[in-house]
């Protein structure tokens, strides 16, 4: 398969870095990483209000690019059918569309109140108000899911393009201390225990600590 490049922000803070890289990589893509500078003003409007298309992750791959997540993952399954992003039964693959669209559409409370920041946890943390529902509706997809499909992972024994979107929320979970059902605690377990995400949260932990504003911004 051809060699991909994919270009990424940060990634102790980039949620949508994350997502795209786990993607590529789900589907076997040679991945060559090309960073923005986080100080660029495309690259901080990603960073600081949490969009989730405005200029990272982009992939370019035998000619094509693609800086979508969600389209991303359409375009990894394309070329990589085999390695499953996508649940094999009908049923299961339109849940796993709609939940996934709904992480990559939705849950903006959530995302200012609780920035991604793998360097940091916090032994308590107060949620405002606005960001609980989402918070409970994460909880609720996570239940159902791994109970209508048995678990670890959302959608069974194999990881998909769901647990990819919703990873970063495990981290969001972590870092701010959220109480979480034991359910919910043993998916974001397995999630951490992904070879993937620990090679990813490597990394992070190897940046230097660039955007201090972080910190106060939410």
């Amino acid at each position: 398969m051809a060699q991909a490049r994919l270009t990424i922000s940060s990634k102790n803070y980039s949620s949508w870095s994350l997502r795209g890289w786990l993607l590529c990589r789900m589907g076997g893509l040679d991945v060559v990483e090309e960073r923005v500078d986080i100080d660029a003003p495309e690259a901080r409007q990603e960073l600081l209000l949490l969009s989730p298309s405005v200029l990272v992750p982009r992939l370019v791959h035998d000619g094509v690019t693609v800086w979508d997540t969600l389209a991303i993952a359409e375009y990894v399954n394309e070329i990589a059918p085999d390695a499953g992003l996508f649940p094999a039964d009908r049923v299961a693959r339109s849940h796993c569309r709609a939940i996934s669209g709904e992480m990559h559409s939705g849950f903006h409370n959530l995302r200012s109140a609780l920035p991604m920041n793998l360097k940091t946890q916090h032994k308590k943390f107060k949620i405002f108000s606005g960001a609980r529902p989402d918070v409970e509706r994460v909880r609720t997809i996570w239940a159902e899911c791994l109970e209508k499909y048995g678990g670890p992972y959302l959608f069974g024994d194999k990881l998909t393009v769901a647990d990819a979107m919703y990873a970063p929320v495990c981290t969001r979970f972590r870092t701010y201390a959220v109480e979480l059902d034991p359910v919910s605690t043993a998916y974001c377990e397995a999630i951490f225990a992904w070879p993937l995400m620990q090679e990813w949260t490597e990394g992070a932990r190897a940046e230097p600590d660039e955007i201090i504003e972080l910190e106060v911004e939410f």
